[in-house]
């Protein structure tokens, strides 16, 4: 076969394989925008509502004053990256209560009015006290980066008080991310990434157990870490005289038959250590089925119902003060 033939051809094989894939991530976006492809919404979080952060501890934050619309619920950021509305001075005579978390905190698949901090700042209102209850809760975060949000971004809200609302990952030792080109800006490569992903880690409930055992080992790296970042969080709110609670939050995988209750109870025991008032949201969330509980089939954050369950387990214990 002469050279020239044979350029002709691979050129052509380029082509239609160009031609293909950008078909294929045609008909992906547009079967994508039901808004109902967990993976790709996450993917879309990232892209439209997150940034790089300066702060390598912290390694991405919400973009400030942006909103998007994710699985089909919007998500608005105000000037300091919470989700929510502008947020002014602190009145005397208020209390402000800043909640710490991740993506369950920040109320992923649930709408700004149904999350957990929206329904206690209600219910303070209609019990007629003066309390701001505000979220800082980004997704993809552990304790090491909401504590570091809160210490380098947060401090001059100047809240009477802070729930960090922990979830069983916030102990992992979490990757940078960010991912390569292709992943960043293609649809068709992050579904065959998470194809790839789901063939060789299946995410069985045995597996989920083992990986838990690991994180929580006493001489586990994000364990330790972990520690070390409330530690640091008490400092300063021994410091300045502010309050605060570890609300546990449950995964809601298995609710029947938990197998992470031993988790809860070195989170009471850590809590307790620091002189923080530990509220266990498990007893609240036991027995409920995925249907009930989940923000959609194959996504297991807590949706409206489960955030009404977690204030009115809150509730209580904030309004002691």
């Amino acid at each position: 076969m002469k050279f020239r033939e044979w350029s002709l051809q691979a050129f052509l094989l380029i082509v239609s394989l160009a031609v293909s894939l950008v078909a294929a991530e045609a008909v992906l976006r547009i079967k994508n925008s039901s808004g109902q492809n967990y993976d790709i919404e996450m993917w879309r979080y990232a892209k439209e509502l997150k940034k790089r952060s300066d702060v390598q501890a912290m390694s991405h934050e919400h973009v400030v004053n942006s909103h998007a619309v994710l699985q089909n619920v919007e998500i608005r950021t105000n000037e300091l990256g919470l989700r929510g509305g502008p947020v002014g001075p602190l009145q005397i005579g208020t209390r402000r209560i800043l909640f710490l978390g991740s993506s369950i905190t920040l109320g992923w698949g649930v709408d700004e009015k149904e999350t957990v901090t929206s329904r206690l700042q209600d219910m303070f209102h209609k019990d007629g006290q003066a309390v701001e209850v505000l979220n800082a809760g980004i997704g993809n975060y552990n304790t090491v980066r909401y504590v570091e949000l809160f210490l380098r971004r947060l401090t001059m809200l100047q809240p009477t008080d802070i729930v960090v609302h922990y979830f069983l990952r916030d102990a992992e030792v979490l990757p940078s991310g960010g991912g390569n080109i292709f992943i960043r800006n293609s649809q068709l490569a992050v579904t065959l990434w998470q194809a790839i992903h789901r063939q060789f880690d299946r995410p069985g409930e045995s597996i989920l157990e083992a990986h838990y055992r690991d994180v929580y080992r006493p001489d586990a790296e994000g364990y330790r870490e972990m520690l070390q970042s409330l530690d640091r969080l008490k400092a300063y709110a021994d410091s300045h005289k502010i309050r605060i609670y570890l609300a546990m939050q449950p995964d809601v995988h298995n609710l029947t038959n938990y197998s992470f209750g031993y988790i809860h109870e070195l989170m009471e025991r850590a809590a307790g250590e620091r002189g923080f008032r530990y509220i266990n949201l498990l007893p609240v969330f036991s027995g409920q089925t995925p249907s009930k509980v989940w923000a959609s089939p194959g996504d297991p954050h807590p949706n409206s119902f489960g955030h009404r369950l977690m204030a009115d387990a809150i509730y209580p214990a904030l309004k002691l003060n």
